[in-house]
């Protein structure tokens, strides 16, 4: 089975523009995504998903000559721009990962995804309830799951967060959450935010100058010598923009 990770990517963002584009250790932060997902062995083909805007010319430049697809389409639904770079690359299996997220763990996604496998789900993430740090969020899903969403989905949030769909169907689709040993889900690791940045920046100092690649467990590691880090980002809500898509459609 083809196993495609499709980070969807973008300039446009109001709280952080061109956040994906930022740099830290010679890397923008969609660079330092990329690699860190061809660490993961599970992973066949890696996909950039990005919007048909001419603003967005510059993530397709950014990732040449790093061997990955691209697919362009919708900036507004995204969830048919997942489903098309799905249908492009041939997917059976997808993990969906965020452009805002420079921490993703390739030991994280190599055994979610055996745990995915092994299972039989349709769906396996470990957002459903969370416990991990923010932006260790990992979505893995079967093209079957993603094109039943696509035909199906009505809401704009389904359409603009291209999970919930499916993962707020538990009488349809066979989902699975994955829990750690603590619950770690005050922690933020992700980026959308001008202290999110001030925050990726020292966890990037400390780490990626040592190790090159680093995981979830260097950082919890560092974080225990360095408390003071968490004190720099940890006043937002957790899935603020997924809340704020809810918000609106009860308006």
């Amino acid at each position: 089975m083809n196993k495609v990770a499709i980070i969807q990517a973008r300039t446009a963002s109001t709280r952080l523009p061109r956040k994906c584009l930022l740099r830290v250790c010679n890397k923008t932060i969609l660079e330092h995504i990329v690699l860190r997902l061809k660490h993961a062995n599970c992973i066949d083909t890696i996909c950039i998903a990005t919007t048909t805007n001419a603003e967005d010319d510059i993530i397709e430049d950014t990732v040449q000559g790093m061997e990955v697809a691209i697919y362009r389409g919708s900036e507004s639904d995204v969830l048919d721009r997942f489903y098309q770079a799905a249908k492009m690359t041939k997917a059976d299996i997808i993990c969906r990962v965020t452009a805002d997220d420079p921490f993703k763990d390739p030991e994280i996604v190599d055994n979610f995804m055996g745990d995915f496998l092994k299972g039989g789900y349709d769906y396996l993430s470990n957002t459903i309830k969370p416990t991990y740090p923010e932006g260790i969020d990992i979505e893995i899903f079967h093209f079957n799951a993603l094109e039943k969403a696509w035909k199906e989905a009505t809401l704009p949030s389904e359409h603009e967060h291209v999970t919930p769909y499916i993962w707020k169907r538990p009488d349809i689709f066979r989902l699975y959450n994955e829990v750690y040993e603590e619950d770690l889900s005050d922690m933020r690791w992700t980026l959308d935010k001008a202290e999110d940045w001030v925050f990726v920046q020292q966890i990037y100092e400390y780490l990626y100058k040592e190790k090159g690649l680093f995981l979830m467990k260097d950082i919890l590691e560092l974080l225990k010598k360095h408390p003071e880090l968490t004190k720099i980002n940890r006043n937002t809500v957790r899935n603020e923009g997924y809340l704020k898509s809810i918000k609106e459609e009860s308006m």
